[in-house]
């Protein structure tokens, strides 16, 4: 027996089920049955029907009593009426295994709006908790959703990779979330099939006790015994049909048919003695009353679906737990439990209207929610990354909107659905048109970066820090300024450039650190002669003391370098010297160029020739100055052709361009000084 014969969602069954519809009870009730089909046998004295074929109809035969008695024999024989048959199959589905009206118990909740984790969660606590015969209607449901959602994330994933310079074969993905959901279907799966294997069995051999029974129902006809032992015989056998357990549920209807119509011919057979027979039929027409008295009652109650399942309850007692009436009261009281019934259901389909009234809202939700992606996807300002980004953001915020915008009427769902992916679809062909062509850009980057990278690789282990370092400092600036690359490369190559980088300079601090001790040392020396020469007398000859100066320079030199934190002691020895020199009678440009050798000595840096630079372009703008000054004095004097030489004005000109000169021979020689040291 197939799994969906063994387990079967009865439409209506569950009071939260808001994926029910009208249309399926129409769906549902295809599959009528006549509540008193019968086919005739034209041999009555033939074989028991085989378990093997389980042909229960055979089981159902008229007798040679007249047409009308066989007429009024049980309910009118076409019930043309859908829930009946709804009711009946609902019922046949738990008479195949006790475990099915557990269902109508468990809610069903709002699967759409969950997040997979959510779905997968709940399908545990089903699996663990429930009765697996009771949950297929809401597993299938979960899985629908579940597979829906995890397919567009599983969309979405692939086109992050293609994106990303990805090849579609290579493409694979899968979440902790799949893994987990995976194995409860997996437990449901084998608990569901588990089960099935255990009553199987037991289903045929329950049907082949109930064929057993029919047959012998025929046989207490016309039987040549006491009446009453025959009655006895005959209520034995109606206790063993209620006894034995569930059959399969496509041989119940047509089973209990011919049971109850074996029965009631037993009771037209009874006419030899009415007293049993009208004491019976007192007794079902007692409890019948009652049944139609509390679907009446149900047909007021607010909940209906609560209402509808109770009913289902009452049909199963009335069908499978009474039997017949008098005749004069069997078509009038199964009238009226009809009514009752299509009051309850008349209030059922009210209710599935109103959520249809629901989905129709949902429905106009989404559509306007797809209207919204295609108003997207048609924009045309989107031409950066950053553009992109914000779309992307847009479209998964509105994905998200239509995941939990609820159920719509089953007749259009697969079409919204469709016409939803397009949309998307749609868009992210637009979208990875643009990534297409941006990828050809990262990919000119990547080539870029991998060109610094090679250059950081073949200059990490370089001494020559003087060098190095600057080149190092500026390919770490070019790599900023590089766009970007693509995704699946960009942490792979910074890594690698870091590495490089950062092996280059960790060697450099540590140089730097063993040269540390060093300087001190120096500061501490120069420290001391500073103090000295700040007390130092110059009492010799003029050539004696300018000697006298420049071997205290020369000593200050060869100490060497001092932390950077304290060359403020180099202004204060610039200074103490300048004090030295001005004692003396020198030449003015002689002192000058002497202040200057030591003031070249502070700015003399190699691992930092800004300030040498800054220097050389201030005496360089300088000599400018003066040469543009003496041109200027030059071209004066031309005024003064037939003027004397001793002329106050000639005079005061030409002494001022001889001052100029000899400014401008000064800023040269300190020039030459300058480029003797680069």
């Amino acid at each position: 027996m197939s799994d969906n014969n063994k387990l079967h969602d009865a439409a209506g069954a569950e009071e939260n089920n808001l994926s029910h519809s009208p249309q399926d009870d129409t769906d549902l009730s295809a599959k009528k049955s006549s509540e008193n089909e019968a086919v005739q046998d034209t041999d009555e004295s033939s074989e028991n029907p085989s378990i093997e074929n389980e042909n229960v109809q055979e089981a159902v035969v008229t007798t040679s009593e007249s047409k009308e008695e066989a007429e009024g024999a049980s309910e009118p024989a076409e019930v043309d009426d859908e829930v009946i048959n709804e009711i009946e199959e609902s019922n046949a589905e738990d008479a195949e295994d006790e475990g099915n009206k557990e269902r109508h118990t468990i809610a069903v909740k709002d699967y759409d709006t969950m997040s997979l984790e959510a779905l997968a969660i709940e399908l545990e606590k089903l699996v663990n908790k429930e009765k697996v015969q009771a949950i297929r209607s809401h597993v299938d449901k979960i899985n629908n959703v579940f597979k829906t959602k995890f397919q567009a994330l599983i969309d979405e994933k692939k086109e992050e990779f293609i994106n990303d310079g990805g090849h579609e074969i290579d493409f694979y993905y899968s979440s902790p979330v799949q893994k987990r959901y995976k194995a409860a279907y997996r437990d449901y799966r084998k608990t569901l099939n588990d089960h099935y294997q255990n009553i199987e069995k037991n289903l045929k051999d329950n049907l082949a006790q109930k064929l057993d029974i029919i047959e012998e129902l025929k046989g207490l006809i016309n039987v040549e015994e006491n009446i009453n032992t025959t009655y006895k015989h005959f209520k034995e056998l109606q206790e063993r049909w209620r006894s034995i357990g569930p059959i399969p549920r496509d041989k119940y209807n047509n089973a209990w048919n011919s049971y109850h119509h074996h029965v009631e011919m037993f009771y037209d057979f009874l006419h030899l003695n009415r007293d049993l027979r009208d004491l019976d039929f007192k007794h079902n027409l007692e409890k019948k009353l009652k049944i139609i008295e509390r679907a009446e009652e149900l047909a007021k109650d607010d909940n209906v679906m609560r209402a509808f399942r109770e009913l289902q309850e009452l049909h199963k007692m009335w069908k499978e737990e009474l039997g017949p009436v008098g005749k004069e009261h069997r078509e009038e009281i199964w009238e009226k439990f009809k009514a009752a019934t299509k009051t309850i259901n008349d209030k059922r389909q009210l209710y599935f209207k109103e959520i249809d009234k629901v989905y129709e809202k949902n429905l106009e939700k989404k559509l306007e929610i797809i209207a919204n992606i295609d108003s997207i996807t048609s924009q045309q300002s989107a031409n950066t990354h950053n553009a992109w980004q914000k779309k992307i953001k847009e479209i998964e915020s509105l994905r998200n909107d239509f995941f939990n915008a609820g159920k719509v009427p089953i007749k259009v769902n697969e079409s919204t659905w469709a016409k939803f992916k397009e949309s998307v679809r749609t868009f992210n062909r637009k979208k990875n048109a643009f990534y297409k062509d941006l990828k050809k850009e990262q990919y000119t980057n990547l080539q870029k970066k991998l060109d610094l990278i090679k250059i950081a690789e073949d200059n990490k282990d370089s001494e020559d820090y003087d060098t190095v370092t600057p080149l190092m400092k500026k390919i770490q600036s070019d790599w900023k300024k590089i766009g970007h690359v693509p995704r699946k490369d960009s942490d792979k190559i910074w890594k690698q450039f870091k590495t490089a980088c950062n092996y280059y300079f960790d060697r450099l601090h540590a140089n730097r650190n063993a040269a540390s001790k060093e300087t001190l040392e120096a500061f501490s020396k120069k420290n001391d002669l500073l103090s000295a020469l700040k007390s130092l007398e110059l009492k010799g000859s003029k050539e004696e003391n300018i000697k006298t100066v420049k071997d205290q320079i020369t000593q200050w030199k060869s100490i060497g370098r001092v932390p950077n934190d304290k060359r403020y002691i180099e202004g204060k020895f610039e200074k103490a010297v300048d004090e030295l020199l001005s004692s003396l009678n020198m030449d003015k440009n002689e002192v000058e160029m002497i202040k200057f050798e030591n003031k070249l000595d502070t700015l003399n840096n190699p691992e930092d020739t800004r300030n040498l630079d800054n220097e050389r372009n201030f005496i360089r703008k300088k000599i400018d100055e003066v040469k543009s000054k003496i041109n200027q004095l030059e071209n004066n004097l031309q005024f003064f052709t037939n003027v004397d030489e001793s002329n106050p004005l000639v005079k005061d000109v030409r002494k001022n361009i001889k001052t100029h000169e000899e400014s401008l021979q000064l800023w040269k020689s300190k020039l030459q000084k300058i480029k003797e040291l680069y």
